[in-house]
């Protein structure tokens, strides 16, 4: 059994907005590689999209977490990598229609100048932690 504690806003921290500062657990840790908008024969999913591309992306994700025993509940990092700041609105909503409010990881955003292939505008990694074997 795992247990997850969130603190959205520490003492003496500006709250988070969407994200909790501070997430810790106990079980097994699982690190998921950055994932992109690639489907299962590595096309791109949403050229130009970015919506549609958030949404690939978190499924991605979640198949990866599923993979490892997990869900999106489980998540306590996830580290955001877009080529445009102003692409975050899009990966809210992806996000937010995966994990369940209350339950945010804590989370970085970092705008990068380009990921591996120029089509693609985001990369998403995470860190959870499961339930021991």
């Amino acid at each position: 059994m795992t247990s997850l504690t969130h603190i959205a806003t520490p003492d003496g921290v500006a709250p988070g907005v969407n994200y909790s500062h501070v997430v810790w657990g106990t079980g097994r840790f699982v690190a998921l590689s950055g994932q992109c908008a690639l489907d299962e024969k590595g096309a791109v999913v949403g050229e130009g999209a970015p919506v549609a591309q958030a949404h690939q992306v978190f499924e991605n994700l979640r198949r990866c977490l599923e993979a490892a025993g997990a869900t999106f509940d489980d998540v306590i990092k996830m580290t955001v990598f877009v080529t445009d700041i102003a692409l975050l609105p899009a990966i809210r909503e992806a996000r937010d229609a995966h994990l369940t409010n209350g339950r945010l990881p804590a989370t970085s955003a970092v705008q990068v100048a380009a990921l591996f292939r120029p089509e693609l505008l985001m990369e998403i990694e995470a860190f959870a932690v499961v339930a021991d074997r």
